[in-house]
């Protein structure tokens, strides 16, 4: 076995160092992650309990099986916009009677559950990971439909959520509704598409147009009961499969009904793995404050793959890139990891091959981001740098095996790209706190723009004013560093979650897990015309 060795000394000051901006990252993220655990705040959490219902998270807990873990994604969805962090809406997979699953609860106690543009996004992210994974898919319901205000934002791609629904079940994925309260106007449908339903006496209400909208329409006088109640779905319409007493019962049905799916992964677990050799802990200590710094990424491997054992592939050539084989909880993984930051012709050569050798073993990608992008100059060009970060990102794009993405330090450029960035719809993509993500630096960013701003008038003959460059570079580089952080581009929903860098490990593991619910196939050709 080729077992990674260690040069991190926790007693060294830049250790130290890292160590501490780490804990002050993770207790500033900490303070995010509380106000969507607090949903609407402690005036409608109690108003909700006062009404002897169970929270979100509540639900999830008793649905999912004791002891163990709940994996929650998009938490900081909607951080930053004028919508509450969360966006009213807890997404996340877990075992339910030993299967996995995706499990998506409203939170009522945020504007009773409506959906915000940022629910959309963050329910239409949730459905994407059951489609590509084969996960069956459990709602939790309790919500008025849409945040009315905002309609014109929901209404038309909203209509995406109902598709989804429909898109599962016809390609065998389970689809489960539990009612615990309002399901209504477009909100109806989920219940009405799901291939099980389950609705609580004296709770449900599940109809397109509550009464004052029927009377508004039709002039008809009705109740909720009558018109939507778990009693006349139940009874009458058929609506209901399952009619529970209470929550607790109808949680136990749901866990019931998964029971009886037969579902089946498409590969067996592994068996159990051997923990790494060096201390996850140390993770906080490797990635220095300021990312200019480089570091090792084979520290990182080290501490998240099975025995620290990684067979490396071509470590003499494109040596900015770290490439290698290794196990992560049992699974089999590809690991790319930027070791210098800057992507030269070797290392997309590189990357190129390697992808191509995971796709013949049916082995996943993961991708270890610190990158400030593909290598300029006329040098460079000259080379053929484009011809070459083409061929690494066509490798990228046409890669039929699942791929996972960890942005621990920079990613910047189309080397975000290169290492399956968003667009390039990695299975999961993590940050670190540690990590930035934008164009370009925010140094460089102003700097462009202030030799630009200086040829044009120069161009035109006329003076330049350095104070107002000053100013402007200076509003610029505060600018692009705030929308480079990982809260901020966590709230746009562009990665799963920002994670604790010791948790990555365990975090990849469920991920592995998740996706070999799905058959693990690469591309047997199949790859666009790699430029030579």
């Amino acid at each position: 076995m080729t077992r990674l060795g260690t040069t991190v000394d926790p007693r060294a000051p830049e250790y130290a160092q890292a160590r501490t901006a780490a804990l002050e990252r993770l207790t500033a993220l900490g303070a995010e992650l509380a106000k969507a655990l607090a949903g609407g705040g402690e005036k409608y959490t109690a108003r909700h309990r006062g009404r002897g219902k169970l929270l979100a998270r509540e639900r999830i807990e008793l649905l999912v099986d004791p002891d163990t873990p709940f994996l929650e994604l998009s938490p900081l969805a909607a951080w930053g916009s004028d919508y509450p962090v969360g966006a009213s809406l807890v997404t996340g997979i877990g075992t339910v009677e030993g299967v996995e699953c995706l499990i998506t609860a409203n939170d009522p106690t945020v504007r009773g559950g409506a959906s915000n543009p940022w629910t959309l996004k963050k329910a239409l992210r949730a459905n994407d990971i059951a489609r590509e994974n084969r996960l069956p898919c459990i709602s939790l319901v309790e919500s008025g439909g849409a945040d009315l205000p905002s309609q014109k934002e929901i209404f038309i791609p909203g209509g995406a959520l109902f598709r989804d629904i429909t898109r599962l079940s016809a390609e065998g994925v389970p689809t489960i509704a539990v009612v615990f309260g309002n399901s209504t106007a477009g909100g109806a449908y989920v219940p009405g598409m799901s291939d099980h339903t389950v609705m609580i006496k004296d709770r449900s209400k599940v109809f397109l147009g509550g009464p004052p909208l029927v009377k508004m329409a039709t002039g008809e006088e009705s109740d909720d009961e009558s018109l939507g109640g778990a009693d006349m779905h139940a009874r009458t319409s058929g609506l209901a499969d399952h009619y529970a007493l209470d929550e607790h019962d109808a949680i136990r049905q749901a866990r019931r009904i998964v029971a009886r799916l037969n579902h089946r992964k498409a590969h067996p677990d592994p068996p159990k793995a051997r923990d790494p050799l060096h201390d996850p802990e140390e993770l906080l200590g490797i990635v220095p404050p300021d990312l200019k710094t480089p570091f090792d990424p084979r520290e990182v491997v080290a501490r998240i793959v099975d025995g620290s054992d990684f067979d490396e592939f071509k470590p003499l050539y494109g040596t900015s890139l770290v490439t290698g084989w290794a196990t992560l909880h049992g699974y089999p993984v590809g690991i790319l990891a930027n070791a210098q930051g800057v992507l030269f012709s070797a290392e997309s050569q590189k990357a190129a091959q390697f992808i191509q050798l995971a796709n013949q073993r049916d082995i996943p990608l993961l991708f270890l981001h610190n990158t400030t992008g593909y290598m300029v100059g006329k040098e460079y060009e000259q080379g053929g740098i484009i011809k070459h970060g083409a061929m690494m990102i066509n490798a990228v794009s046409n890669s039929r095996v699942p791929h996972l993405s960890v942005l621990i330090g920079a990613s910047y450029g189309a080397g975000h790209y290169g290492m399956c960035g968003r667009a390039y719809e990695p299975r999961f993509l993590f940050a670190w706190p540690s990590a930035k993500s934008a164009v370009m630096g925010p140094q460089q960013l102003a700097g462009v723009l202030s030799i630009v701003s200086r040829q044009s008038a120069a161009a035109k003959g006329q003076p330049y004013d350095e104070e107002a460059d000053a100013g402007m570079r200076a509003f610029v580089e505060a600018q692009i560093e705030s929308e480079s952080l990982p809260l901020f581009l966590s709230g746009r929903l562009y990665d799963d979650g920002v994670i604790d860098p010791r948790d990555t490990r365990t975090v990849l593991g469920l991920c592995l897990s998740a996706v070999h619910n799905a058959p693990v196939e690469g591309a047997r050709g199949g790859f666009g015309i790699f430029r030579m």
